[in-house]
């Protein structure tokens, strides 16, 4: 019934039918997302390890952890809430779980090089430059 009605309008109306199809391809990319790629992505003070489904974050004197996919919007953006854990120089306690604080991940993916900054609420953490599959370079809290 579909394919009729799709040739009825392509006989008597082409504009109608190009409107109604350029419709349905645009819907179908607006929802279109992907991921940012799986594996390591390292830059100055800043380490991301990247799963389907979560990300490990660490940095010089500090961990994060994203708990969803770090999923990309159609100009390479993404934005995902997680936590942040400060950490300290010197021995850890066994027993020592320092708070963790919730977390805004948001940044942009070029390539292979992906922008993020790190907000606690109103504090802005930092703005951090990654490459995917680079060396880090962490100088961790003594």
């Amino acid at each position: 019934m579909l394919q009729g009605a799709v040739r009825l309008m392509l006989v008597n109306s082409p504009a109608i039918a190009f409107l109604v199809l350029f419709t349905l391809l645009l819907q179908g990319t607006a929802n279109a997302s992907s991921q940012v790629a799986k594996g390591g992505w390292a830059g100055e003070h800043i380490v991301v390890e990247v799963s389907e489904k979560s990300a490990e974050i660490e940095f010089d004197c500090a961990r994060g952890q994203v708990t969803q996919p770090m999923t990309l919007d159609k100009h390479g953006d993404f934005d995902v809430i997680g936590t942040f854990t400060r950490e300290h120089g010197g021995p850890v306690r066994r027993d020592e779980n320092p708070p963790s604080t919730p977390a805004r991940y948001s940044g942009h993916i070029d390539g292979n090089s992906m922008s993020i900054t790190v907000t606690l609420g109103q504090e802005n953490v930092g703005t951090f430059a990654l490459t995917r599959g680079a060396s880090p370079h962490l100088t961790k809290c003594r």
